[in-house]
C-alpha cells in the first residue's frame, strides 16, 4: 500500500515514514505543497497524509485542487492548530478524515487503513432522483427545478447516503459508517452539521422540505408535496 506524506517538518515526516513503513506501506515524502500536488497527479496512492501549514501551496489548496480535477485518493489531513473550524475547512473542502498533532502513530495507522479499504469512493453508475431533486454522478452535483446545487464531496456523498436509502429514513450511526467510514472517531455531531448545510443548498432556496429530521431515528429524504 503505497502512501505520499506531505508534510514540512523535516524531522516529523521521517519519523511516520518510518513507523509506515515498519507497518508495511510503501512511503514517499515531500515536504513543500507544489511538489506535494505534482507527486499525487503522477503517481498513484492509496492514502495521502496533508499537513495544513506547506510553503508554496498550503493543505487546503492541494485538496481543493484534487477535488476540482475529481482526484478522490482519500487525504488525512494534519493540523497543528486549535479549534473545529480548521478541521470543519478541510472536511468542507473535501478531506476525509483529520488528526491533531502531536498523535498516536498506532492511531495514524488505523486512520490509515480505514481510509485505504474505503478507496477513492465509487460513483453511482446512474443518477438518482427524488421527487424534482436529482444526483448528478458524472458531474457530482445535484438539480432541482431546472437549477444546478453545487456540493462539497462530503455533501454529495451525505446526500448520495439519504437518497439511496429513500424514503426510510438513516440513523446517524449509518450514516457515519457510510460517509465518514466505520472508525471514524471524531465528533458524531459533524452529521447535524452538514445536514444544515444540505438544507441550506437543496430546500430553502426552493421553499421545499426534502431533508427531514425523524425524531429519535436520524434523517431521511422525502419527496415534496405536489413535486414531479
Amino acid at each position: 500500500m503505497r502512501i505520499l506524506v506531505v508534510d514540512d517538518e523535516v524531522r516529523l515526516a521521517q519519523s511516520i515514514a518510518r513507523g509506515l513503513e515498519a507497518d508495511g506501506f510503501d512511503v514517499d515524502v515531500v515536504h513543500d505543497g507544489h511538489d506535494g500536488l505534482w507527486r499525487v497527479r503522477e503517481g498513484s496512492y492509496a492514502a495521502i497524509v496533508l499537513d495544513i501549514m506547506l510553503p508554496g501551496m498550503n493543505g487546503y489548496e492541494i485538496c481543493r485542487t484534487l477535488r476540482d480535477e475529481e482526484n478522490w485518493t482519500p487525504i488525512l489531513m494534519l493540523t497543528a492548530k486549535d479549534g473545529e473550524y480548521d478541521e470543519a475547512e478541510g472536511l468542507e473542502l473535501g478531506a476525509d478524515d483529520y488528526l491533531r498533532k502531536p498523535f498516536s502513530h498506532m492511531v495514524l495507522t488505523a486512520r490509515l487503513r480505514a481510509l485505504a479499504r474505503r478507496g477513492a469512493g465509487s460513483r453511482p453508475a446512474i443518477g438518482m432522483r427524488v421527487g424534482d431533486l436529482e444526483l448528478d454522478p458524472a458531474m457530482r452535483h445535484a438539480r432541482r427545478a431546472g437549477a444546478t446545487i453545487e456540493l462539497t464531496p462530503r455533501e454529495y456523498a451525505v446526500l448520495e447516503c439519504l437518497m439511496r436509502h429513500s424514503p426510510d429514513p438513516v440513523a446517524k450511526h449509518v450514516m457515519l459508517d457510510e460517509v465518514w467510514g466505520i472508525d471514524f472517531e471524531g465528533d458524531p455531531n459533524i452529521i447535524e452539521v452538514y445536514i444544515g448545510y444540505l438544507r441550506r443548498k437543496v430546500d430553502k432556496p426552493f421553499a421545499v422540505e426534502t431533508v427531514r429530521t425523524v425524531r429519535g431515528v436520524g434523517y431521511q429524504i422525502v419527496e415534496p408535496v405536489g413535486s414531479r
